[in-house]
């Protein structure tokens, strides 16, 4: 792997498969890219954060979204008028393992892949981020980057809703807890050097803490706050998504909806706790997902979860999991946690 702190710039000819001539950067030193089509592009760079400019559209009408590492929504379908480019940018996080955090290290480099319609792409620009800030998420397999269709978790959807300077940085990892969490070095102990001043830090966990006391849920809760705003982070409990089970009248008012766990404990209502005692913003997922759902219906709320495709009431189709996104995404605007120039909206 090429070691890089410069720009690489490539140019790409829509339907036709080619390997790029090397960009050069500072006049000189060609950079190398290993290989890009009309429909994926590789850039062989290192672990870190860059920024993306895709100049969309051909010389028919087009429709292009955006995808990179694992499966990560980076540009929401943007369509293009026949003759005309259109040029969108965003921020990516690359790091390996490049999914999960207790997966596989996955493919060294910077991976795109265009999705749409009707895809089409004249050219892309990556360079390092300058001064990034981060949106590191910790959470379960409802957050994470899952690996294989048909499931996403919302934190896989999110970067498409940012624009360039923002990166997510989705260290959320299928089962965890807010016990195994702490405990497993692949998991907080890897996240918290990492966060630097000025980064959010959202944490959404109570999925598997089916057997957490109060007391135990609310310490390790705590203690991911505590250790967040010691790196110099800004901690954002999130509580988590409901399960689509419902009551015979549609409505989301039985324990397994609504996350309390074998031991009676309510997990929304901790996590909510934690965060007044302790003056942490709060995105109330739980309430958001909970209105949702029920607005939609036993039958329309079905697109929302893996329900058709594996029986599945808790984790989220790609739709789902969008709109979950933008859910979450609408929390940080209420709480000003990020500036509206910073978010795509609609």
């Amino acid at each position: 792997m090429r070691r890089v702190g410069t720009a690489v710039l490539l140019a790409v000819t829509v339907g036709a498969t080619l390997t790029a001539a090397p960009a050069r950067a500072d006049g000189a030193r060609p950079l190398g890219i290993d290989n890009c089509t009309a429909i994926a592009c590789h850039f062989d760079v290192p672990a870190g954060t860059y920024d993306v400019t895709v100049r969309l559209g051909g010389a028919t009408a087009s429709s292009t979204g955006v995808f990179g590492e694992t499966r990560r929504a980076l540009l929401p379908e943007t369509a293009v008028a026949a003759g005309e480019r259109l040029t969108r940018s965003f921020t990516v996080n690359v790091r390996t393992p490049e999914g999960e955090p207790t997966g596989p290290d996955g493919t060294p480099g910077l991976d795109l892949t265009l999705g749409g319609s009707a895809p089409a792409l004249a050219g892309t620009r990556v360079t390092p981020a300058r001064h990034p800030r981060q949106i590191i998420l910790i959470g379960d397999s409802t957050v994470c980057d899952q690996p294989a269709d048909p499931y996403s978790g919302w934190g896989r959807q999110l970067p498409q809703y940012l624009r360039q300077g923002l990166s997510v940085a989705n260290y959320a990892d299928s089962g965890e807890s807010t016990v195994t969490c702490l405990a497993d070095p692949r998991l907080w102990a890897t996240v918290r050097p990492l966060i630097r001043p000025g980064d959010l830090v959202l944490v959404q966990l109570a999925h598997n803490d089916k057997t957490t006391d109060e007391t135990t849920c609310r310490a390790g809760l705590e203690a991911l706050v505590a250790g967040i705003r010691d790196q110099g982070g800004e901690p954002v409990l999130v509580t988590p998504i409901v399960r689509r089970w419902s009551n015979a009248d549609g409505a989301l008012h039985n324990n397994t909806a609504l996350l309390v766990n074998g031991l009676g404990v309510d997990l929304p209502a901790a996590i909510r706790s934690v965060a007044a005692a302790g003056h942490v913003p709060l995105i109330d997922l739980t309430a958001k997902t909970k209105a949702l759902v029920e607005s939609l219906g036993p039958e329309g709320s079905r697109a929302i979860c893996l329900y058709n495709e594996k029986r599945d009431n808790t984790h989220t189709s790609v739709h789902g999991a969008t709109v979950y996104a933008g859910l979450a995404r609408d929390g940080l605007l209420a709480l000003h946690l990020v500036p509206e120039g910073a978010v795509r909206v609609g």
